[in-house]
């Protein structure tokens, strides 16, 4: 004896039937009419078929067809076709409130002896602090989905004094100096520099593969040390650098004067640097005679970004440009380094490639109201 008997009136059948003719309805709710007229057992079909046949025919198991005929006597036909909704109710516990106190907890310091609030972490201490009567990590990590709050994640940012004279007349002296228009008697220059460790392999690396990735060993012989120069001109897209072993005053009076021979037909360089103790004057009279320092530092315009404030610095960007297209890579040697960033600044120089800086004093006083310090009246 069938546990499912499927019976259908006329107006029933010409309903699914109407569905298996039209091209409008979704796939699984035409298979599913198929099922229900085939295994009809009412007096309008006259060529009924066993659950089985139907099966074979439609290519689908006999547990789907006992399903859509259980459906279709316990819940109806809309049920059977797909339109059923789901019996269980679930009662959302995590609502606005919860997830506001979450995600405040979640920006507060770890409790001692953690480095960082981890979802378990937050979960309990969300109990202990009765937010909720009970709640699941995955709870709190679909809350964080949907806010993009991301507790566990920390980068290392240059944070700037607030209420500082001193950092807003730095910062407002470049952001002038770069609404300049470009000038090739008097050019804007931005200059700094970057350590990099020279890295051996100690083995040969895997090339990359269909699907496969490229590995290398992460043991590596250390080779010692070197400093990256990059000079930058913003509105030109004319950059260079220099490699040295050092980054002392010599090594950057030293590449103060390459720059000077570089723009020997300027009548003025305004130079853009960070406020770095081996960039001032005094590096060129411990490099230079005394007449040689003097007329080499009457060549430049020296503008410094405030402290804390190395943002403001091009030549910043094109070090982290340079850094991610050519540098990041493990290179044994001084000569190799060489090669490769004369390679890399040779390419950058043919695309002239620019800086199109958009920030302004007049941005830096709305975004940046906060570094400004507050007049008494």
């Amino acid at each position: 004896m069938k546990k499912y008997k499927v019976t259908l009136q006329r107006e029933e059948r010409e309903h699914l039937e109407a569905i298996t003719r039209k091209g409008s309805h979704q796939s699984q709710r035409v298979l599913n009419a198929l099922v229900l007229l085939n295994c009809d057992e009412g007096e309008f079909n006259d060529h009924r078929l066993r659950g089985v046949d139907v099966a074979n025919v439609l290519r689908i198991s006999m547990r789907r067809v006992d399903r859509v005929k259980k459906r279709f006597v316990e819940d109806g036909m809309e049920a059977a076709l797909g339109s059923r909704q789901g019996r269980r109710v679930h009662e959302r516990k995590a609502d606005g409130d919860f997830e506001a106190h979450v995600v405040a907890l979640s920006c507060s310091t770890p409790p001692e002896g953690f480095a960082r609030w981890s979802l378990r972490l937050l979960a309990d201490r969300a109990v202990e602090l009765q937010y909720i009567d009970s709640v699941s990590h995955e709870t709190i990590r679909r809350g964080f989905k949907k806010n993009e709050i991301k507790p566990w994640k920390k980068v290392c940012w240059v944070i700037p004094p607030e209420a500082n004279g001193n950092f807003v007349a730095a910062m407002e002296r470049v952001l002038d100096v770069y609404r300049l228009p470009y000038n090739a008697a008097v050019p804007v220059v931005c200059m700094d520099e970057t350590p990099r460790q020279l890295i051996r392999e100690t083995r040969r690396p895997l090339p990359a593969g269909s699907n496969v990735p490229e590995r290398y060993d992460y043991e590596y012989e250390r080779c010692g040390v070197c400093t990256v120069f990059m000079a930058c001109e913003p509105l030109a897209g004319r950059r260079m650098t220099k490699v040295t072993e050092r980054k002392t005053k010599i090594d950057w009076a030293e590449f103060l004067q390459d720059i000077a021979e570089r723009y020997k037909d300027a009548r003025k360089i305004i130079l853009v640097m960070d406020n770095l103790n081996t960039h001032g004057p005094g590096s060129l009279y411990e490099r230079f005679p005394p007449h040689k320092a003097k007329a080499l530092w009457d060549r430049f315009e020296f503008v410094y970004t405030p402290k804390h404030g190395s943002w403001l610095n091009v030549a910043e960007i094109e070090l982290n440009v340079m850094i991610r297209q050519c540098l990041s890579r493990r290179i044994d040697s001084m000569k190799e380094i060489k090669r490769e960033i004369l390679a890399w600044q040779t390419h950058r120089d043919q695309l002239h490639a620019t800086v199109n800086w958009r920030f302004t004093t007049k941005d830096a006083r709305i975004k940046l109201k906060r570094l400004y310090p507050t007049l008494v009246v």
